[in-house]
């Protein structure tokens, strides 16, 4: 028996269904990779961000998921460069679906029990998705802008419902405004932490402070 089509388990009518030691025999997820693209280059490198945001309360399945985001990977490869973008996927399937089977060959009414024990058993995976929310980003470069918007636009036609493309403000997968990143990272308060980045406070040890500042020796902060 084939998968069902994804209309099936479009809506978010039960609770949610975790993998558990109480549900067993879960198959494992049709998407297994969460970030595509430069995902070791630090944050100063990809300024720009877009996000495409979730417009419906709905539930995604992993194949959907899986899907949109190899259609933006070769969007972004194909316009933009394998070197030049981070793609990262927001959202996980870990609500597990159930599927109730039914026998259809001869003689299949004298097997089956119709709706008795209709609890099902585990069929595949999705992920419960509420309004405004994230379900991927790409961080990139400012020229790159218009590549990362048609990849997105191409990948909604992977996932059902209704999706935005939004362009962010901020300073790629950080939470600081472009304008506050430039600014603090001149002055030596802003100290990259992978993709993201840590905002030096002014309160607390003198020593911890020059350490975390001062980058080599005769730096000081201005």
């Amino acid at each position: 028996m084939g998968r069902r089509p994804a209309r099936c388990y479009r809506y978010q009518k039960n609770k949610p269904y975790p993998k558990s030691r109480f549900c067993r025999g879960v198959p494992d997820p049709k998407i297994r990779i969460f970030d595509c693209g430069k995902k070791r280059l630090p944050c100063n490198e990809f300024s720009a961000c877009v996000h495409l945001v979730s417009d419906e309360k709905e539930q995604v399945s992993s194949e959907g998921l899986e899907a949109a985001r190899v259609n933006a990977n070769k969007t972004m490869i194909k316009m933009a460069g394998k070197d030049f973008f981070h793609l990262r996927i927001r959202v996980h399937p870990y609500h597990v679906l159930r599927i109730n089977k039914m026998l259809t060959c001869a003689g299949a009414d004298r097997l089956q029990t119709g709706m008795r024990g209709a609890w099902g058993k585990a069929g595949g995976t999705a992920a419960r998705i509420s309004i405004g929310q994230v379900l991927m980003s790409i961080r990139t470069r400012e020229d790159k802008i218009d590549a990362a918007i048609e990849a997105f636009r191409r990948s909604k036609f992977k996932i059902p419902g209704r999706q935005k493309i939004h362009v962010s403000s901020r300073w790629g997968f950080t939470r600081f405004a472009k304008e506050d990143y430039e600014r603090w990272s001149a002055t030596g308060r802003m100290k990259e932490d992978g993709v993201g980045c840590k905002w030096m406070a002014g309160h607390g040890p003198l020593s911890r402070f020059m350490r975390n500042v001062i980058k080599a020796p005769g730096d000081r902060p201005q």
